[in-house]
C-alpha cells in the first residue's frame, strides 16, 4: 500500500476526491448537525395553492452521512433557523444542550436566514470582535455574537469536540447577498482560528457552483431535492475525510473525546 496514495498529495484540494462511504469521517462516531432547512432535509409542496414546507430529517444530509459512516448523528436544525433564534429559544426547546447528546464533532451550517435578516435591517452580521469564547455572555447581539455563543455552549458540553464551520455555496451572486456571503466566509475562518480545534468546510470555494444546471438536477423548488441532500452528504463527509487525512495528528485522540481518558500524562 502506498501511503501517499491513501492520504493524498500535499497539494490535494478539498472535494477533489469524493468518498461514498464516509472515508475517515467514519472515525467520528457522534456528530451533531446545527443548521437550518438545508440541514433538515426540508421539502416544499403545495396545499390549496399555497407553498408549504416540511422538515424530513431522514432525507437530511446528516442522516445520509450517518448511514454512510454508521455514526450517530443528531439533527439540531429546523427550517428558517438563525443563530439568534437558536440561542434565544430553539436549542432549549428541542434539547440541543442535553448533555447526553454530546458529540465528538459539531457541523455548523448557519447563515442563510441570518443574511436575509441582515438585508432586511433586523440586525448586523457582526465581526470577530463580537465574540468572547471564555465569556459568551458578553457577546454582541449580532450573527457573529450568537454564532460564537453556540460554539461556546457546545465546547462547555464537550471541551475536546471538533468544530466544522460551513460556508454557503456560490450561486453566482452579484448582489448584496453575495457580498454578505463573502463576509460570512471570511468570518468562518476567523472564528475557527479564535476557537481552535476547528475547521472550515468551505463550500463557497470548493463545492460546485449552484447554477441553473445544478439546480435543475438537485433542487426541488427553492430547496434541495432528495438527490441534492444525498450529494451534500457525500461532499460533507468527503471534505471531513480530506481534513482528517491531512491532519491525522489532530484526530489521534478522537476516540477518547467524551471520556476522562487522555493520551498524554
Amino acid at each position: 500500500m502506498d501511503l501517499k496514495t491513501l492520504l493524498g498529495a500535499k497539494d490535494e484540494r478539498p472535494l477533489e476526491s469524493i468518498t461514498r462511504d464516509g472515508g475517515f469521517c467514519g472515525i467520528l462516531r457522534r456528530i451533531a448537525c446545527v443548521g437550518d432547512s438545508l440541514s433538515s432535509g426540508e421539502m416544499e409542496f403545495y396545499t390549496d395553492g399555497k407553498r408549504q414546507y416540511v422538515d424530513l430529517f431522514d432525507y437530511s444530509w446528516g442522516q445520509f452521512l450517518a448511514r454512510d459512516c454508521g455514526s450517530t448523528v443528531f439533527n439540531f436544525s429546523k427550517g428558517g433557523m438563525t443563530a439568534g433564534r437558536y440561542m434565544e429559544s430553539f436549542a432549549d426547546e428541542y434539547g440541543c444542550w442535553d448533555k447526553e447528546k454530546w458529540a465528538q464533532a459539531y457541523i455548523v451550517a448557519l447563515g442563510v436566514n441570518d443574511c436575509s435578516q441582515v438585508l432586511e435591517g433586523k440586525y448586523e452580521l457582526g465581526a470577530i470582535s463580537d465574540i468572547h469564547p471564555d465569556a459568551p455572555e458578553k457577546n454582541a447581539p449580532t450573527f457573529a455574537g450568537w454564532y460564537g455563543q453556540i460554539l461556546s455552549r457546545y465546547r462547555e458540553i464537550e471541551p475536546r469536540c471538533k468544530l466544522f464551520l460551513m460556508t454557503m455555496p456560490s450561486h453566482h451572486e452579484r448582489d448584496e447577498r453575495g457580498v454578505l456571503y463573502d463576509r460570512h466566509q471570511a468570518l468562518m475562518y476567523e472564528i475557527a482560528a479564535l476557537f481552535g480545534n476547528a475547521y472550515v468546510l468551505d463550500f463557497r470555494k470548493y463545492a460546485p457552483d449552484y447554477n441553473d444546471a445544478f439546480k435543475e438536477a438537485f433542487y426541488l423548488t427553492g430547496h434541495l431535492n432528495p438527490a441534492g441532500y444525498r450529494l451534500t452528504a457525500w461532499m460533507v463527509e468527503s471534505y471531513i475525510d480530506f481534513i482528517i487525512r491531512h491532519n491525522l495528528q489532530d484526530f489521534r485522540e478522537i476516540a477518547l473525546v467524551g471520556t476522562d481518558y487522555r493520551v498524554d500524562p
